[in-house]
């Protein structure tokens, strides 16, 4: 069996979508899916399968607005496998994500979009945020003491935010962590 990461777009997120962990991890336990955990309120899921990332997607998307009262424009469902995962870590741009006291850092993940197609909806303020594209991520970085003068919040509302989904460094890695822990078992 394969380990992967499930990250749920559009949940939790200002008392909208609400999908409690428990009954996530139930729903997926339902579907066929075994060693399912999730991580803070925020979609994350981790489970074990034998299916392909894009049938557990499918699954996935098609259980959630049956299961859970959802605006299904807002969610979307995003499959990791840990070498996908491992290859966001891996390929950060040099010293992304080591300065947490200075810089607020995130992984912006793209679900059906490519970086090329991401980028130009980003317009960062000099001295206050810096953005990098990566392979099916966006690596972004906002100097914490400047974040109220951020303008990554401008991507909120257009047309490519909605196939993207934010974690922030720390869950990031955090996440890693636990798929590696899963994927030793």
């Amino acid at each position: 069996m394969k380990s992967y990461l499930i990250l749920l777009r559009g949940v939790n997120v200002g008392g909208k979508n609400k999908v409690p962990m428990a009954d996530l991890r139930q729903c997926l336990e339902e579907l066929g899916f075994s060693d399912v955990s999730t991580y803070i309120a925020s979609g994350n899921a981790l489970l074990k399968s034998n299916q392909s990332a894009s049938t557990i997607k499918s699954q996935v998307e098609a259980a959630l607005p049956q299961r859970f009262n959802l605006d299904s424009e807002l969610i979307k469902v995003l499959v990791l496998t840990h070498q996908q995962l491992q290859a966001v870590i891996d390929q950060k741009p040099a010293g992304f994500g080591d300065e947490p006291d200075t810089y607020h850092s995130d992984a912006i993940f793209l679900i059906s979009l490519d970086a090329a197609e991401a980028m130009p909806v980003f317009d960062p303020r000099a001295g206050v945020d810096s953005i990098w594209p990566g392979d099916g991520v966006i690596y972004s970085q906002r100097l914490s003491a400047q974040r109220t003068k951020s303008r990554l919040g401008k991507i909120v509302g257009t047309l490519p935010y909605k196939d993207m989904t934010i974690r922030s460094w720390s869950t990031t890695t955090k996440l890693l962590e636990l798929l590696s822990q899963m994927e030793a078992e």
